[in-house]
């Protein structure tokens, strides 16, 4: 039995109530992250292998119990490569020096402009040298998502580098079949449109959610950020994002108001949810992959280079979003969409992706196993919770999740606070002179307080309305 360790939030098997999940950031700041971290894990579960989630924060420390305890560390990435990743990826790196076990990166990206121009990544290159190199020194080859990636790392002098673009399209094997299901959109179609708060805010996308907004009067908006997601949930709007009044899962949002914004903890309601829908269009490229799973036809209004390289490899419907007006109407996006090169290459891609995995030494459940059955069927077996929707009732039954869990967040911290007087009367006792930390002697009522108060008040005043 092969055990893998999984670089990922949280295991697909995880059920977690939304407070909770937005409590501890499962989703690692961005719904699409799970979208790649399930699809490896489907993909690697074999009756051979046992997959575990190892979550999404890197603790060097836990170097020698992954060499004692696992045989693989798989990392499933998306743009680390990126000046406000470089933390996280130092760390990463650490960790992987110190493993003795191979590791294996899956999709790892780039991130510059739509012009392919790497300068903006300068000042990190010898972060990106000494992680590629520690991958290097431990797998066959690294995976990355496409040709400026690939390029990156091979003007660096790496050769070992493999375009495979994203394990998320995946999920389902060889078989992927995406098509049109009206002619054309009409005022009734269903539209899902996703975007980000720089594209929102700086690329021109509210302009065109909102005439989208006025002519389509079943479309919605699928946000992916943490931020989005306490939004809708705590009506939350604190730090730089709860200034983009723009974005449809603000409270001020014409679409929060009418209950038109979704946030997906789970992939597995994400997509789901998207099967009922006629055609999905936005900057999120795992917002519009999640659609493709789904059979859903989709394009991209690429912004970067990590979203274009992507559409470029699978063959996306995809437009550069500097090149549309305003006044986009998706329905001319949906005529122009053409998915026939996006599902004839689709098998020859997943051949080239599971290749890829036994070089490196890793079987796939379509292959070596059932091809998923047993992990659908256990998934489809679980009660995961309904996409994240606006805060706009004020009835009792709306009041009493949130309460309940602030109420349990306040017991939590009490209990926590006992711990903390215990460890401190202990202290004492063993010494006459001790510094009392500051958050050891703020009393629970202020803890409490600062942690829950303004989700509590929120709750309350929704409440009185």
């Amino acid at each position: 039995m092969q055990r893998i360790l999984l670089r990922s939030g949280k295991s697909p098997f995880d059920v977690v109530p939304v407070e909770e999940a937005l409590h501890r950031d499962v989703i690692a700041t961005n719904s699409g992250n799970l979208i790649f971290s399930d699809a490896s894990h489907k993909i690697l579960q074999t009756p051979h292998t046992e997959v575990v989630s190892n979550g999404i924060k890197t603790d060097v420390a836990a170097a020698g119990r992954i060499n004692e305890k696992y045989d693989v560390f798989v990392v499933p990435l998306a743009n680390a490569f990126r000046p406000s990743f470089e933390p996280q990826l130092k760390r990463l790196t650490r960790l992987i020096t110190q493993l003795r076990i191979p590791v294996v990166v899956l999709g790892v990206g780039a991130q510059s402009g739509l012009d392919y121009n790497p300068d903006r990544l300068k000042p990190m290159e010898r972060s990106v040298r000494d992680f590629v190199s520690a991958v290097l020194d431990r797998s066959a080859s690294i995976g990355v998502r496409g040709e400026f990636t690939e390029k990156y790392l091979k003007d660096m002098g790496f050769k070992d580098v493999e375009v495979i673009g994203c394990p998320s399209l995946f999920m389902y094997g060889k078989d992927l079949a995406v098509h049109k299901r009206r002619p054309e959109l009409t005022g009734d179609s269903r539209i899902a449109v996703n975007g980000s708060h720089s594209a929102v805010q700086s690329q021109g996308l509210d302009k065109i959610i909102m005439r989208a907004h006025a002519r389509y009067p079943n479309l919605r908006f699928i946000g992916q950020n943490l931020t989005d997601a306490r939004q809708l949930h705590w009506r939350e709007v604190a730090g730089p994002n709860g200034l983009v009044t723009e974005m449809p899962t603000h409270p001020e949002h014409p679409m929060y108001r009418e209950d038109k914004a979704r946030v997906y903890i789970d992939p597995v309601t994400w997509i789901d949810d998207l099967r009922d829908f006629d055609y999905s269009f936005g900057s999120r490229i795992h917002g519009n992959i999640a659609a493709l799973l789904a059979g859903t036809p989709a394009t991209v209004l690429c912004s970067d280079s990590r979203t274009l390289e992507l559409c470029r490899y699978f063959d996306i419907p995809h437009r550069r979003i500097v090149d549309v007006s305003e006044d986009l109407d998706p329905a001319k996006l949906y005529e122009e969409a053409d998915l026939g090169a996006f599902t004839d290459g689709h098998q020859a891609r997943f051949e080239r992706f599971t290749e890829f995995l036994s070089r490196n030494g890793l079987d796939n459940t379509f292959t070596h196993g059932d091809g998923g059955a047993a992990f659908e069927e256990r998934l489809r077996a679980l009660s995961f919770p309904a996409g994240v929707r606006p805060w706009i009732d004020s009835d009792p039954a709306s009041l009493a999740s949130r309460v309940g869990w602030l109420h349990g967040r306040i017991g939590a911290l009490a209990a926590d606070n006992a711990k903390l007087k215990k460890e401190l009367a202990n202290s004492k006792a063993k010494a006459k002179t001790v510094a009392i930390p500051a958050q050891r002697s703020t009393s629970v009522y202020r803890r409490a307080r600062k942690a829950v108060g303004g989700p509590l008040r929120r709750a309350l005043q929704s409440g009185r309305q």
